[in-house]
């Protein structure tokens, strides 16, 4: 099976590895892949390292007729059984490359939310008659997005991108630098002040937390230095124990140091790869039942599930992990396991090869 692949991959290397090794993973099953990304990428060394082919171009809009004859070129020329694209600017511009061609188009959806049959601009993209599958990040992703495809909803299926626990060796940063005192309970964030990250609704559940306690809040990424996020943390009775260092690229190494992550979440998340950081690094995780944050943990083993915008469940987990800091330890070292026995990179590709076989084979 020939597949070519078009994606973005100038991101941070946490951010674009699990896709990136799962395709490498791909090729040693037997797939022949090419990948199509930014010349100047740097994971570029890396494919090739591992013998695959690299185009050495990425679309720079939706609609460019550089980017559409040259993937229709490549299609045609080198016969591939199928083409999967990771944004929405390779979408586009595939789905008119392989107008009349004999190969399978597949499209990737990371997240909730944003799409309907009932906006034109989503036929653009994941909704075109041309697209063969639609591959989501997450369970919750799918079922969302099944609601929204005609026809044959088994189109829209599942695929996590996977992880290994190797790549995840940073040594916790010593946040005494940060000012936060050793031998503190500290409770960090990984998001960008977005509305649909939830940051108000940790921040007010911080209000409950316990004053005379040695809990701290670490928030980090970017956006954090603004009026509303002052006012917010000003009308907690902890707030000078509330810590913004605003956006990182040593995230991981920062909640790594961490005693409990939370993702506070109110809508529209796919498969969070800080929920998944701090997982590998054993640190217990806090989400909101929203995307696939979920699909993540096991409730009360692995993890502690919330509902979304409930400052009071926030607030009430935080104190119990407080509490037992033994318990707390012991789901972080859960946390990790789970990553390991059910979202490594191998079960990746390995899920990703059974779909495309089916793609290719019409077998859906």
């Amino acid at each position: 099976m020939k597949l070519l692949v078009i994606s973005s991959y100038v991101d941070t290397l946490n951010a674009v590895r699990p896709e990136a090794e799962m395709l490498i993973e791909l090729s040693k099953l037997g797939v022949t892949v090419e990948l199509m990304t930014q010349p100047d990428a740097e994971y570029r060394s890396r494919f090739e390292s591992e013998g695959i082919k690299v185009h050495g171009y990425h679309p720079r809009k939706k609609f460019e007729r550089e980017a559409i004859a040259r993937i229709r070129n490549i299609l045609k020329d080198d016969h591939f059984d199928a083409v999967y694209s990771f944004n929405n600017k390779a979408i586009a511009n595939v789905n008119l490359a392989a107008l009349g061609l004999p190969v399978k188009v597949l499209t990737y959806r990371g997240q909730t939310g944003n799409i309907s049959r009932w906006d034109p601009s989503c036929y653009l993209t994941h909704l075109s008659p041309r697209v063969d599958r639609i591959l989501c990040v997450s369970k919750a992703t799918r079922d969302d997005l099944q609601q929204h495809v005609w026809g044959n909803r088994n189109k829209v299926c599942a695929v996590y991108k996977g992880h290994d626990l190797q790549w995840y060796q940073d040594t916790p940063v010593d946040l005494t630098s940060l000012g936060i005192p050793a031998g503190a309970f500290v409770v960090g964030s990984v998001a960008n002040l977005r509305p649909r990250k939830g940051l108000p609704v940790l921040l007010e559940a911080a209000r409950d937390l316990p004053a005379d306690s040695n809990i701290h809040v670490l928030l980090v990424g970017g956006g954090l230095d603004t009026p509303e996020v002052d006012t917010l943390i000003a009308a907690c009775p902890i707030a000078e124990r509330i810590h913004r260092v605003g956006f990182r690229r040593d995230a991981p190494a920062l909640i790594a140091a961490c005693d409990v992550s939370v993702l506070a979440s109110t809508t529209r998340e796919g498969l969070p790869k800080t929920v998944i950081e701090a997982m590998a690094y054993g640190v217990a995780p806090i989400v909101s039942d929203t995307g696939g944050s979920v699909e993540l943990i096991e409730d009360g083993i692995s993890g502690v599930r919330v509902t979304p915008g409930s400052v009071q469940e926030i607030s009430a987990a935080i104190k119990r992990l407080y509490a037992d800091p033994v318990a707390c330890k012991a789901m972080g070292e859960k946390a990790r396991l789970r990553i390991a026995s059910h979202f490594h990179v191998k079960q990746s590709a390995q899920a990703l090869l059974q779909v495309l076989t089916e793609t290719v084979n019409g077998e859906f």
